[in-house]
């Protein structure tokens, strides 16, 4: 199948958002028409699902049976999906309540260039508890040496959170590798796959040749990157892992995560996420291959621009760079005003001047990080696309530089 196929039939995302340039599905992903149908089917019987009355009975139906759709869509049993408020949610639940509940030891392993839900989970230990941060070392393009990971895991090494892609730069890490390592010592591993499980055939599986499978024995996702409602997330996580919750209350989900389900936010999730399963090979490759395009003609034709994350082992429809000498935040106005959505950086980071921890990591200097401009693409591109894009990237940093475009 063809990128143009794809584009025709809009992979049954919103139609508005994805058909205008819409380039930052990293952040948030069009709403499926699919999600939207379920959701709007979903409000007449959106009462509380602990209710014992018979309106409670089938609210509790419907959020079961999504449940069920989601843990079979990714591989896994029905009761190892906890639902929550979002991944930022489902990263706190993953690092704080397995370290806590684990009687390993007080040490925590992960890495520089993780989400801040996770950083700032693993430091709130440290602060708090007295947990001892490990942080993994990166190289140029973001990814983690599976030797280090056997050089930092100790006897009491508590748990290792390593994300299976990073939202930025769009490396994808060789987390089996990672946690074999792990497995090898008994300690639990987390990833956060939000990023990872929107483009890529990720299963929590736990057979031969499921990826990451049983490697792992906790992973996060979000609704709203599937194309399915924001405020919506699940951990998935292993019957046999101790869970501390974290939020306490009625004991709703299992007793891991109190709080009324949103049921018309769990419909939606069920329904995105099932649909974008459907065709979640054959899409990978559409865009990996737009991706590729994108990049080989960004790197050739846009004077100076560097790639940031690994060139090869990245999310399919991932396509990120700084440009020296020019503002990202310029890039992104001129691509804004030619109808092109794009990123300078992460969503979660938005509005701040500091330049990217997720760059700084990798070693660039604070003034190139703050030149980064990310392009996440829900659909494959049109080549008129790609032409505008590095048309006006050309024509944004000759004017930088005091030079014009040829032509121009």
């Amino acid at each position: 199948m063809t990128g143009q196929t794809l584009r025709s039939s809009e992979i049954a995302v919103g139609e508005k958002t994805a058909g205008s340039g819409y380039l930052d599905a990293a952040a948030t992903a069009p709403l499926r028409i699919e999600a939207r149908s379920a959701m709007i089917a979903a409000f007449d019987d959106a009462v509380n699902p602990s209710s014992v009355h018979s309106p409670g009975s089938r609210a509790r139906q419907l959020v079961e049976q999504a449940r069920s759709e989601i843990a079979d869509a990714l591989g896994a049993r029905a009761n190892e999906v906890v639902f929550t408020s979002g991944g930022t949610e489902a990263n706190n639940l993953a690092v704080i309540g397995l370290a806590l509940a684990s009687p390993r030891g007080r040490h925590i392993v992960t890495t520089s260039i993780e989400h801040p839900s996770v950083l700032e989970s693993c430091r709130y230990l440290e602060r708090v508890f007295g947990f001892e941060l490990t942080l993994l070392p990166i190289d140029a393009t973001g990814r983690v040496d599976p030797g280090e990971v056997a050089s930092a895991l100790r006897a009491d090494t508590t748990l290792l959170s390593v994300g299976l892609a990073n939202a930025e730069i769009g490396t994808v890490q060789a987390i089996q590798e990672i946690a074999e390592h792990a497995r090898l010592l008994g300690v639990p591993v987390h990833t956060d796959a939000v990023q990872a499980a929107a483009s890529l055939p990720v299963s929590f599986a736990p057979t031969a040749g499921s990826w990451p499978g049983a490697s792992v024995g906790a992973m996060t996702i979000a609704s709203h990157k599937f194309g399915g409602p924001q405020g919506m997330g699940a951990l998935l996580v292993r019957r046999n892992l101790p869970l501390e919750p974290i939020l306490h209350g009625g004991g709703q989900e299992g007793g891991a995560r109190s709080g009324t389900e949103n049921v018309v936010g769990i419909v939606g999730f069920a329904a995105a996420l099932t649909a974008s399963r459907k065709d979640v090979g054959t899409r990978a490759l559409a865009l990996a291959e737009c991706r590729d395009e994108l990049l080989e003609r960004v790197l050739a034709e846009v004077p100076g621009v560097r790639l940031t994350g690994d060139p090869i082992e990245r999310l399919p429809g991932h396509a990120s760079f700084v440009v020296p000498g020019v503002s990202g935040e310029s890039l992104l106005v001129a691509l804004d005003v030619a109808g092109f959505a794009v990123s300078s950086g992460s969503a979660c980071a938005a509005g701040k001047d500091e330049p990217s921890p997720v760059l700084l990591a990798l070693g660039m200097e604070p003034t190139l990080a703050q030149t980064a401009i990310r392009f996440t693409l829900p659909n494959p591109l049109s080549s008129q696309a790609i032409e505008r894009i590095v048309e006006i990237l050309g024509a944004e940093v000759m004017a930088a530089r005091g030079t014009r475009t040829p032509g121009m």
